[in-house]
């Protein structure tokens, strides 16, 4: 099984970093043919998508998780740390495929099998790693704080970023997903509001799905959990 997940994770790392890379120089090439010169400003925006740091996160884990496997080692804030890459992937695949897949994107700025990775294959990946994969720590419930902390700052530096900026292309302001742009939604702040509570009630059910399958004394690898908690606490992991 260790042997397993040690190349499926070193696929699936080549797999998201390429599609990182990839959407990067298609996106380089797009703005080049197009004229624009605010780099800076793109780029900036670019890794301003919730997705895009989120599948870099998986990256940096699952070349973690290799290397901590080939160590034999198995710390237990690296699992809060999967726990986190997994929760972002997920919430990323469940977003994009019920809000985003069908909204159409400028020809020739998007890489086509990249886009499926970041948001479909990357995702389905990290959910089958954090069930199956050994080494995983059972979690407590505290940890939900942790898995939302980052998702409260960026949803903060979206909305406050978003009405400094200028894109020349849409001439209005940048936000990365048009359920966050309040001169595009329908009631305005009212829709962002409620996309945002949508989004965060996401995050935090997914967090504490994640917490729960870690927390399993039955099912997909509750056999190569690591049980590190005191006794009480084991005990009120099938609660």
């Amino acid at each position: 099984m260790t042997a397993l997940f040690l190349v499926l994770r070193i696929v699936a790392a080549l797999a998201i970093g390429a599609a990182v890379v990839g959407q990067i120089v298609t996106s380089l090439l797009f703005w080049q043919r197009e004229g624009l010169t605010d780099i800076p400003f793109r780029l900036t925006n670019f890794f301003s998508f919730f997705t895009i740091e989120s599948n870099i996160l998986a990256t940096v884990v699952l070349v973690m998780a290799i290397g901590l496997t080939l160590l034999k080692a198995s710390p237990r804030w690296f699992s809060v740390l999967r726990a986190v890459a997994t929760t972002f992937m997920v919430t990323t695949g469940i977003v994009y495929n019920l809000l985003l897949r069908n909204i159409e994107l400028p020809q020739g700025a998007t890489l086509d099998w990249s886009n499926e990775i970041l948001h479909l294959w990357g995702p389905l990946y990290l959910l089958l790693d954090w069930l199956f994969a050994p080494g995983r720590h059972v979690l407590a419930w505290k940890h939900i704080g942790t898995i939302v902390s980052f998702p409260i700052v960026w949803a903060i530096y979206t909305l406050v970023r978003g009405p400094l900026t200028y894109d020349v292309v849409t001439d209005g302001p940048w936000y990365p997903y048009p359920f966050l742009n309040p001169e595009t939604s329908a009631n305005g702040y009212l829709s962002v509001a409620f996309y945002v509570i949508l989004i965060a009630a996401v995050i935090g059910l997914v967090g504490a799905g994640v917490i729960r399958i870690s927390r399993l004394r039955r099912g997909p690898g509750a056999a190569h959990a690591i049980h590190d908690e005191p006794a009480a606490a084991r005990a009120a992991a099938t609660a």
